[in-house]
């Protein structure tokens, strides 16, 4: 079964969550369990993890299919040490409040070296912050996101993604998400089932199926390997319907959230409509 939903609000508590994303015919939610636009945030309180807790409960709501966010603030490639211990202690704050909600998942994009160090020491610097959290943490996987190619973001292909995981120690523990705008951007083609079935041997061949723990459907505003991150709403880019209808006919896809982050939330229950139409229709 495919699991959708989208990157909910919070706003007037984390239930709020839950709520907003039942509201929009959504299985699956993201969520900041913080001000991502702050480095710093007070202490989750018992009742409102309770509240969190009951909530996704009563709304259906599996841990599995809930995939927050961290805050856009952290770069755990960080070339500078005092830049990298603060991302490195804020990213370890964002993986003991999920694990403090009950949650499984944490999503992050990997960082940037900022054109100060070579590419390989800014992956050996995520997979590092890695393990210093998993090692002060349980029951929660990292979930490195792909990036677009842009900048002196790392992370942008399979093959960078796979050096990281290769670093983890518990690699149990490690996953990916795959942004579909993300992967076009950086020169990933999914338009026609070759194209899909390409890009897919290429992930299962250097990374593997087993470390895909979520994936972003976004639309592209830009063409293939422009290494530029516009989202689109889903068909009104140049990732088109045909590459989603793809997504949500592979099986290989099911059990895990699959949210939007596109960038009109009054169009997600449209767009959550037309992509189950998808999967049902194979």
């Amino acid at each position: 079964m495919k699991y959708l939903g989208a990157h909910v609000s919070a706003a007037g508590g984390l239930e709020m969550a839950p709520e907003n994303a039942r509201a929009i015919g959504a299985r699956a939610f993201a969520l900041f369990t913080k001000n991502q636009r702050q480095w710093l945030a007070r202490n989750l309180e018992a009742p409102e993890i309770e509240r969190f807790r009951i909530r996704c409960e009563e709304l259906a709501f599996a841990t599995e299919h809930i995939m927050p966010h961290d805050s856009y603030l952290i770069n755990l490639a960080h070339p500078e040490e005092a830049g990298l211990a603060k991302s490195q202690a804020a990213f370890l704050d964002e993986m003991k409040r999920c694990q403090e909600l009950g949650l499984k998942l944490l999503n992050f994009h990997p960082g940037s070296h900022l054109g100060q160090i070579p590419l390989e020491e800014g992956l050996r610097r995520v997979a590092l912050s890695i393990n210093l959290a998993l090692e002060k943490t349980s029951g929660v996987t990292a979930v490195i996101e792909n990036t677009a190619g842009q900048g002196s973001n790392v992370g942008c292909n399979f093959e960078q993604l796979a050096e990281i995981i290769a670093a983890v120690e518990d690699k149990s523990r490690v996953g990916v998400c795959l942004d579909t705008c993300h992967l076009f951007a950086s020169g990933y083609d999914l338009r026609t089932p070759a194209a899909y079935a390409e890009t897919m041997r290429q992930f299962a061949e250097t990374i593997g199926w087993s470390y895909l723990r979520g994936m972003h459907l976004n639309d592209a505003k830009k063409e293939l390997g422009t290494r530029v991150d516009r989202h689109a709403p889903i068909g009104a880019g140049f990732l088109g319907l045909e590459a989603f209808r793809l997504l949500m006919q592979d099986n290989r896809l099911d059990e895990i959230p699959l949210i939007l982050e596109t960038p009109e939330p009054d169009r997600w229950a449209e767009e959550i409509r037309l992509l189950y139409s998808f999967a049902a229709a194979a």
